[in-house]
């Protein structure tokens, strides 16, 4: 007899604790009542009042998919004198008290060999489709939906016997427009380090120029930008024209997973928005930004009386963590005052951190208008640059652009052979008489021919903006030589173009209170255009 039903509609993959949690049974009309779940079930097991005297199952496999948890699931039952049966199994009759026959031996090897078959079936499907999606990201084909600036491009499927069912791939295309909205948005953060907010506020002022994205549901259409959509794109790395894949775990909530875990294509496969540089320099500045507002003057809240003109550059070298404005008689101060209990087992600079760190911002922008008045704009920069080399201790580092032109040659080197041999394979063809399967051979040369036609005009437009941009040579004290020599008094200079002014230069200011000494950090690198809606500076 029957006494209840327990049932998951969930993966047998999950941890035990996890499972029964799910209400997706609810989606589907299922005829059989659900007595609960198997935490139900456990429960009711040990209790002394239960329904039941054994538990019986499909298969054993349909208890977990795990070995380890089906067998602590059997154990568990058993503990509390309830067989686990499996309907595909032996089933000896049972004793008046609901136990088993002695003879076990042979029932319980056979459910261990099933066990082992069915999980080892599972992770053998699980490392197929990893390998197949691996491979299909390196031949370049879409997975998903594609990115804003891109469309999707139905091609032939590469395998006859699927192409014969009328299966299909897909490639990504440029759409001109987007595409171009895509190129503003990278430029926007990396060169004028906005914030994705202020990215959005800039792209609203003309839709037409820079249409918003649309969400797979319509119903979640705002009809504008959004800071979430503009950093969306800005951590999307298909923008360089790789194909990229596992950004994402669709089994954890759908967290992001770290960079270290992406499968990239090894060549480009389709229209890049940005290079790699582009998009390498925009990447960085979530972190750097993180918590603190773009823009200059005053922040919203109703409270605000005035605003600072180094937020979100000094950093407490003590804590590392980036000191904020405070005023205290009408002078402005940078401070770094940790909350107590959110750092109490903090073991690493806890106990040397004071209460609260000061100091004047009037002190720090004094020195660092005068480094860029002296070091940027003025006849200082060698100096500064040589006490910095002469201070570190370590070796500068590798000329990262002549490292990517090196990689871009030979790649271009080994893409212009494996065409050679593609045309050596068309010439040298001996038809079979088979008229449609000589075609499709023929079609899918020429297919392979025009995706590396494709792969040369990306390297190659990519070869040459490193040329164009990067200067090949190895003093990295040369990029200061492209700066004007200036007579400039930053003090007269609005906050907005200050702060502009800063930003451009990825400004850093670390302050020490033990010695009082600040060190600044500016990084200089390509050629910043300034934008049609910045006034000119005189």
């Amino acid at each position: 007899m029957i006494v209840a039903h327990f049932y998951d509609v969930e993966s047998g993959r999950k941890e035990l604790g996890d499972r029964g949690r799910s209400r997706a049974h609810e989606q589907f009309d299922i005829a059989i009542p659900r007595d609960g779940g198997i935490q139900e079930l456990l429960t009711e097991a040990a209790r002394a009042d239960r329904r039941f005297v054994a538990v019986i199952c499909e298969s054993i496999d349909r208890v977990a998919r795990r070995t380890y948890f089906g067998t602590k699931i059997e154990y568990e039952l058993e503990q509390e004198g309830v067989l686990l049966l499996a309907a595909n199994e032996p089933i000896a009759p049972l004793s008046g008290g609901g136990q088993r026959s002695w003879m076990r031996a042979g029932p319980i090897l056979t459910r261990r060999i099933n066990q082992a078959i069915a999980e080892w079936y599972v992770v053998q499907m699980l490392e197929l489709s990893w390998e197949g999606f691996c491979e299909h990201t390196k031949q370049g084909w879409n997975i998903g939906r594609p990115p804003y600036g891109y469309r999707a491009e139905k091609r032939p499927h590469p395998v006859p016997a699927r192409r014969a069912e009328g299966k299909t791939k897909t490639r990504l295309i440029t759409e001109p427009v987007k595409g171009l909205t895509v190129t503003t948005i990278f430029q926007l953060r990396a060169l004028q380090r906005l914030g994705y907010d202020e990215i959005a506020d800039r792209l609203n002022t003309d839709p037409t120029r820079y249409p918003p994205p649309e969400p797979v549901d319509p119903r979640r259409a705002v009809g504008r930008w959004t800071g979430s959509a503009v950093r969306g794109i800005l951590i999307n790395p298909k923008y360089t024209g790789y194909m990229v894949w596992n950004r994402r775990a669709s089994k954890k909530g759908g967290r992001c997973n770290p960079p270290s875990e992406w499968v990239w294509s090894p060549h480009p496969t389709h229209e890049p928005l940005v290079t790699i540089e582009l998009f390498g320099a925009a990447s960085p500045l979530a972190k750097h930004r993180q918590g603190s507002r773009a823009g200059a003057g005053l922040n919203a809240h109703p409270q605000t009386k005035r605003s600072y003109r180094l937020r979100s550059y000094v950093i407490c070298d003590i804590c590392g963590r980036r000191m904020f404005g405070k005023t205290r008689r009408n002078i402005a101060y940078l401070a770094c005052q940790p909350e107590r209990q959110h750092h109490k087992g903090r073991t690493d600079w806890y106990s040397d951190h004071p209460k609260s760190i000061w100091v004047r911002e009037e002190l720090l922008l004094d020195a660092v208008r005068t480094f860029f008045a002296e070091g940027i704009f003025g006849p200082g920069g060698r100096r500064y640059l040589r006490i910095q080399h002469e201070r570190s201790t370590e070796d500068r580092a590798h000329d990262a652009a002549a490292d990517r032109r090196d990689q871009l040659a030979r790649e271009l080197a080994g893409l212009h052979r494996r065409q050679d041999n593609l045309i050596d394979q068309l010439e040298n063809f001996d038809a079979t008489g088979d008229v449609d399967a000589d075609r499709e051979y023929r079609q899918s040369i020429q297919y392979r021919f025009a995706e590396l036609a494709t792969a040369r005009r990306t390297k190659q437009s990519q070869l040459d903006q490193i040329n164009a941009y990067v200067p090949l040579a190895s003093d990295d004290g040369d990029l200061l030589d492209h700066i004007p020599q200036l007579q400039c008094d930053l003090t007269e200079l609005p906050e907005d173009l200050e702060r502009k002014l800063y930003d451009a230069f990825q400004l850093k200011i670390r302050y020490n209170r033990a010695s009082h000494e600040v060190v600044l950090q500016v990084a200089i690198g390509g050629r910043w255009k300034p934008s049609r809606d910045d006034p000119p500076l005189e």
